[in-house]
């Protein structure tokens, strides 16, 4: 009995000093059952027994908790902005061709060089939406009208 505690007791401390230095919210789940399977040796459970209280306890607060430790644990990603344009609307300034290597699109304040997410040329006045960005380059999309019935 005191062998296989102190064996769930070293396998206890070495899952807490493996999620102190990595901070993956992966082996304080493990931790946990090792703690459970210790608390069963000591109260003279069998080695089936305290497998299956460190399997159960493991993979349940696994399971159950890492999805919300990790939504609410970790810091939210700021959008740069850049990321910000992705999905506005903006101006065709200067014909956007992308055979020619030529367009410019007005989104805010700022001068985009632009080019066509389908390739087709969009001639300047015309409303569009960015699809991505590459490099200082937008991709856009001309923005459909609104149909009335």
């Amino acid at each position: 009995m005191i062998s296989m505690a102190m064996f769930w007791l070293i396998l206890l401390v070495i899952f807490l000093v493996a999620e102190a230095g990595t901070v993956a919210l992966v082996s304080l789940w493990f931790a946990a059952g090792a703690l459970a399977a210790l608390v069963a040796a000591l109260l003279g459970g069998g080695m089936l027994w305290q497998m299956g209280m460190f399997l159960l306890v493991s993979a349940g607060l696994l399971l159950a908790l890492r999805p919300w430790a990790k939504r609410y644990l970790n810091p939210k990603i700021t959008r740069t902005n850049v990321d910000s344009v992705i999905g506005s609307a903006g101006l065709v300034t200067c014909e956007v061709d992308n055979v020619k290597a030529t367009g410019q699109v007005k989104l805010g304040a700022m001068e985009w060089t632009a080019r066509s997410t389908s390739g087709d040329p969009i001639p300047a006045g015309t409303m569009v939406t960015v699809d991505r960005i590459e490099g200082v380059k937008v991709f856009v999309t001309p923005v459909k009208e609104a149909q009335t019935v």
